[in-house]
């Protein structure tokens, strides 16, 4: 019995013919670059994913040629990201591990849709060995798209359970909880309250648990009333403790999820009149620079930036590299200042 022929695999030129444009300008599209039109990408991008030209071009691309660049990304404005040292630390620590393997390291803002896409194209094209990825928010597909691209992928911070698979660096968010608890307990504190970070991300989660988890062993209770999302900026700590000020209950501690929420938190006091740490304690987290020039100068919970960054490159060139790479929880540790 004769054997079924198979499907030719498709080409360049099958995916051009089936948008409908040149062939130039479907390589543009597939390669990342901007230079066409909004009207031209989408159909290029329609005709790949009908014919399935991407994942296999990828796969034959990675199987036989290296770009020596790895993807920095991370998942928010660009705003944001310049905005928060977390960000700087965590980069500066990744380029010199990248460095020291000669791997360039490129520097990718994910903000939008079109952003994904641009990524994902970008990546398939072959253009990155691999691909880290900062702040990333709930389910987001993202890294699970570009890994199955035949990208290898990490993460910072512990990845939610269905992203278990994916190899992280993480600081230990739940003991740093517990020093920032412990902390203000060691102040007097009886009446603390916590501005969370968003709540789609485990290093919140984690933070508030660790927080949680000390102040309940110690018999103090902390109630949904006194318990705020912010969203790691200054700005969002200042609302956020307004917020928590005009409900009328008399705290004396607060555990903020950021250093950034700390600093804007410290403003909204100073406007209420109360006396940081005689009336209210405030205890950060990260221990970037804006924690010592802060008034008064932030206790807070120091997570080692650079390493992270430094980890997350070493591990990343190992899985391109075809080896293995294990999980790494990071130690922190409580920097008292005069906050608290």
């Amino acid at each position: 019995m004769a054997t079924p022929l198979r499907d030719p695999a498709p080409t360049l030129d099958t995916v051009a013919e089936r948008a409908g444009v040149s062939r130039a300008t479907a390589s543009r599209v597939l390669s990342g670059d901007p230079r066409v039109s909004d009207r031209a990408r989408e159909a290029v991008r329609t005709a790949a994913a009908e014919l399935s030209y991407v994942p296999r071009q990828a796969a034959r691309s990675l199987a036989t040629s290296r770009s020596d660049a790895l993807a920095f990304v991370v998942a928010e404005s660009g705003e944001k990201f310049f905005a928060d040292p977390f960000f700087a630390g965590v980069l500066r620590g990744a380029q010199v591990a990248a460095a020291e393997r000669r791997r360039q390291l490129l520097f990718v803002v994910v903000s939008s849709d079109d952003d994904r896409a641009r990524l994902e194209e970008y990546a398939a094209g072959g253009h990155v060995d691999g691909a880290m990825f900062l702040s990333v928010h709930g389910d987001d597909p993202l890294p699970g798209r570009v890994n199955r691209l035949g990208v290898p992928v990490v993460l910072a911070g512990r990845p939610p359970s269905r992203r278990a698979s994916f190899p992280f660096v993480s600081p230990d968010n739940f003991t740093g909880g517990r020093l920032a608890a412990q902390a203000l307990l060691a102040r007097g504190c009886r009446t603390p309250a916590t501005i969370t970070g968003p709540r789609d991300m485990t290093a919140t989660s984690d933070r508030f648990a660790g927080f949680q988890a000390e102040l309940t062993e110690q018999g103090v209770e902390l109630p949904g009333s006194r318990v705020v999302e912010g969203d790691f900026t200054i700005g969002g700590g200042y609302r956020t403790m307004r917020e928590l000020l005009a409900t009328g209950e008399q705290l004396d501690g607060l555990f903020a999820a950021n250093d950034l929420t700390a600093v804007g938190a410290l403003r909204a006091l100073r406007e209420r009149g109360l006396r940081v740490p005689d009336d209210v304690a405030v205890v950060g987290f990260d221990d970037v620079p804006i924690a010592v020039d802060s008034d008064p100068p932030l206790t807070t919970v120091r997570q080692p930036l650079e390493a992270m960054g430094r980890q997350m490159a070493r591990m990343l060139i190992d899985l391109a590299d075809g080896g293995q790479a294990t999980s790494v929880t990071l130690d922190v540790a409580l920097v008292p200042r005069d906050s608290a």
